[in-house]
């Protein structure tokens, strides 16, 4: 049987439904304990994952995905999956694009859009979605999927 993340491990956010995902950097190596049954990995070019099931969107550091509709699937699934399996996100360093996804989950699962950030911040890192178009993607993610 699955499970699902520690509340109290390193890079896990509680989403409002109770749901926890998991966000990383994956320059930093896989943290100690158990690891991800799914990961969405949010990078320039394919990471080439291996032991898990995972989808990868291409998205360049410092900018938004590449393709939206393909995000947006990678995010809905995740969330469905997430309350049986221990979900990740991870970009390189686990602040900008793996913020600005956690803040769009956030919204799916019932943060208003224009609380994301600040929520995502505060339950997961403080520097979390970098740039002022990530913040504007989380904002106009509410309305895109309304």
């Amino acid at each position: 049987m699955a499970t699902t993340w520690d509340a109290e491990g390193t890079g896990v956010l509680r989403l409002p439904s109770g749901v926890l995902v998991r966000g990383r950097g994956l320059r930093y190596g896989e943290p100690a304990g158990v690891g991800a049954e799914f990961g969405v990995y949010l990078l320039g070019r394919d990471p080439g994952v291996t032991g898990r099931e995972a989808r990868w969107v291409r998205w360049p550091d410092f900018r938004l995905p590449a393709d939206r509709e393909a995000f947006a699937a990678a995010l809905r699934e995740a969330l469905y999956r997430a309350p049986r399996e221990r979900v990740e996100f991870a970009c390189g360093g686990g602040i900008g694009r793996t913020g600005t996804a956690l803040a769009c989950l956030a919204v799916l699962d019932g943060v208003p859009a224009r609380e994301a950030v600040a929520y995502v911040r505060a339950g997961y890192h403080p520097r979390a979605v970098e740039t002022p178009w990530q913040r504007r993607f989380v904002r106009r993610y509410g309305a895109a999927e309304a």
